[in-house]
């Protein structure tokens, strides 16, 4: 007997408000799904190669796992260094005696994500010497842009009656800060958020060139000694990253997001 709308009971799984959610968060729902897909396809892949012994010195758990973590060490460094720096500044220039600066700032931060990420990296290397911490802090450097704009823009959208009723009800600015504006420009913020996620993620790869590690020891020796499993293997094991730490930012988006918004 097939389905139909009226033989489906309300406290069903097919319910409408059960297909009312599924549709809101289908992607949420399937990205993970399309993460694992991708992770067995990749180990499938690997599994049905006769690797030589110049492949098999980085295609081999322990070398992908010490990949993968520092991966995850610059990418959510360089994240949390951003997320310390453009929230407050974003905060700070939104009010009225900082607005004239601005301009002057957005301008600055435009300019840093205007280099190349790879310039600004050798550059730091080469006047602050190599490693990981200088990798990390070039990263924060070139994506502290979409947080820092995003942080301006959720705050100035709000309607400015708001905030004064807010202040006219007794509370003070900077608990109307904390109670209405911050909560009501989180949206726009964690999108910023997601958009620097990504973009540390992708940016991470260039570590190899300052002996940051990361996916980049996958990469970059694919490249330079034509070894495709082992460029296909950083690439996915990149795109799985970046699909995860799109997938985390989403679901806090989702959890931190005012009611009614």
């Amino acid at each position: 007997m097939s389905l139909t709308k009226s033989t489906l009971a309300p406290g069903s799984v097919f319910s409408p408000s059960a297909r009312l959610i599924f549709k809101r968060h289908r992607s949420l729902i399937l990205q993970p799904v399309l993460v694992a897909l991708l992770a067995l396809g990749l180990f499938i892949y690997i599994r049905n190669r006769k690797l030589d012994k110049i492949e098999a010195v980085t295609i081999n758990w322990p070398f992908i796992r010490k990949a993968i973590n520092d991966h995850l060490i610059l990418s959510f460094t360089s994240a949390i260094i951003i997320l310390v720096i453009a929230v407050p500044a974003g905060i700070l220039l939104t009010r009225k005696r900082m607005r004239k600066f601005t301009p002057a700032v957005l301008i600055l931060a435009n300019i840093g994500q205007a280099f190349p990420a790879v310039g600004v990296l050798i550059l730091g290397g080469i006047l602050f010497g190599f490693g990981k911490p200088i990798a990390i802090f070039s990263f924060a450097a070139f994506g502290i842009l979409p947080i820092l704009r995003n942080t301006i823009v959720g705050l100035r959208e709000i309607d400015p009656f708001v905030v004064e009723s807010a202040l006219g009800m007794g509370m003070t600015p900077r608990q109307a800060l904390r109670r209405i504006e911050l909560p009501l420009a989180v949206p726009v913020i964690l999108a910023g958020v997601r958009t620097t996620l990504i973009l540390t993620v992708g940016v991470a790869t260039l570590g190899v060139f300052v002996n940051g590690g990361g996916l980049g020891t996958l990469i970059i020796p694919g490249l330079k000694l034509n070894r495709q499993v082992v460029l296909m293997t950083g690439g996915l094991l990149t795109v799985i990253v970046a699909f995860t730490m799109d997938w985390l930012a989403r679901a806090a988006e989702e959890l931190l997001r005012p009611r009614g918004i």
